[in-house]
């Protein structure tokens, strides 16, 4: 009871607000008129070159007003656009185009089964449209709205490689010529080092006869590649190195064991998504670097292993996760719990999708590295205000919201080609003929 009298003299002896104060205090919580989206577009083009990608654009009540978004997906593209088309776009129009949390939790939700790659591109491409047309009408580039920039320009690794270690080594230090320190090195393909040649080694009777992957063999082999490497361009590039899920168990253990002495930047996906109980061996055995998550699409798959620490670098694709409300509460975990954010831009990936990436790069302290991706000429036209990588650094255009536009016109000449065989990802293969996971 004392305490209870004691909270009512202070809340009594508070000044009370003069009429005027209110009134004007008012006018400044209501903001600017409300704003619903009116209508929604898809588009979808091939950029002039192989890609299938897939753009939603938001249009305001406000005049002239409206957003990008990215729901680009090369492997079920035409999946993404009957969603987006007859599902997310009749239950979005006339909603409130300011409520972004809202409307991404309640998209979140509105399919009821959740997650996956095609409800998150669709969830995406939404919260994209929605971060650009507020940025746009505040004034302000959305990494300004995500809290200010927190650094200068957005760091890249490159992507170079070789045949073996000596051409590999002449790409490294190319790219560092070129301005770039952390550098990608593969030798060909994924897996490359750990194939045994088509036609070559003991193989089942009318089996496959193709190029075979063999894990202990590529254990073997990416070390000793990289150890040459390493004797030839010294310790300053910051080197990484992509498994892409192709090891398994012990043998991923004993890979990073081996690197560890090369002082990785990283090495990613030394194991499938299905296998990412074996981390906490890895972690265990070995201090080298570990980024994962490319193929991650629900927020269970990342949290246990940043809250463990038992991962470096979350590499999940903005778009495939949900778009920038959800990709800036990932790094925002990254932070808390000491990782950093490798945001997977590369490949077959768009130009709104890496300046996404960028704007929550640009605002948090757990970011650690984005993925270049360098696009052809013809892209410039599509999207005025295109980011650009310059000596290694990604720069957006400073721009009101994303900074990036896409003119219709210009991607109705690029329309998608057909996708044949369905547009399934390439498949390596066991010498038994067994499929090896991507």
């Amino acid at each position: 009871m004392h305490t209870r009298r004691h909270f009512a003299r202070l809340f009594a002896a508070l000044p009370v607000m003069p009429a005027a104060m209110a009134q004007e205090a008012g006018r400044r919580t209501a903001g600017l008129p409300k704003l619903t989206i009116k209508d929604a577009k898809v588009i979808a083009t091939s950029g002039g070159s192989e890609y299938r990608w897939i753009f939603l654009k938001l249009i305001t009540s406000e005049p002239g007003l409206y957003g990008i978004g990215s729901a680009s997906n090369h492997y079920q593209t035409h999946a993404v656009i009957a969603a987006l088309e007859r599902h997310l776009i009749p239950w979005l129009i006339g909603k409130d185009a300011d409520q972004i949390e809202d409307l991404w939790q309640s998209s979140h939700v509105r399919t009821y089964w959740r997650n996956g790659p095609v409800n998150n591109n669709v969830l995406s491409a939404m919260d994209m449209a929605l971060w650009d047309i507020k940025g746009k009408r505040a004034g302000m580039p959305v990494y300004d709205l995500l809290g200010g920039k927190v650094r200068d320009a957005v760091p890249c690794y490159d992507h170079v490689g070789g045949r073996d270690a000596a051409e590999a080594s002449e790409a490294v230090v190319r790219s560092q010529e070129s301005g770039y320190r952390h550098i990608r090195v593969q030798f060909g393909g994924y897996g490359g080092g750990g194939f045994i040649e088509a036609g070559k080694g003991s193989r089942p009777e009318g089996g496959w006869s193709g190029a075979a992957f063999d894990e202990e063999l590529y254990v073997d082999t990416v070390p000793r590649l990289f150890e040459q490497i390493r004797a030839k361009v010294g310790m300053a590039p910051k080197l990484c190195h992509d498994v892409h899920s192709h090891l398994t168990g012990m043998n991923a253990a004993e890979f990073s064991r081996r690197m560890q002495a090369l002082q990785m930047f990283f090495v990613e996906d030394v194991l499938p998504p299905e296998q990412l109980a074996w981390y906490r061996e890895l972690r265990k055995l070995s201090t080298t670097p570990q980024a994962v998550g490319e193929l991650f699409t629900h927020p269970f798959e990342y949290m246990p292993f940043l809250a463990e620490r038992l991962i470096d670098f979350a590499r999940c694709r903005v778009s495939s996760i949900g778009g920038i409300t959800p990709a800036k509460k990932v790094a925002v975990m990254c932070e808390i719990n000491g990782a950093r954010t490798a945001f997977q831009e590369g490949g077959e990936n768009d130009p709104v999708n890496q300046i996404a990436a960028y704007h929550v790069d640009m605002s948090s302290p757990g970011f650690g590295i984005q993925e270049e991706n360098h696009f052809p000429e013809a892209v410039r036209e599509l999207f005025p205000g295109l980011g650009e990588i310059r000596r290694g650094y990604l720069y957006g255009s400073g721009r009101p919201g994303l900074g990036l536009d896409l003119v219709e016109a210009v991607a109705a000449r690029y329309p998608l080609k057909p996708v044949t065989g369905g547009g399934v990802y390439r498949l390596d293969r066991a010498m038994d003929g067994s499929v090896v996971k991507p």
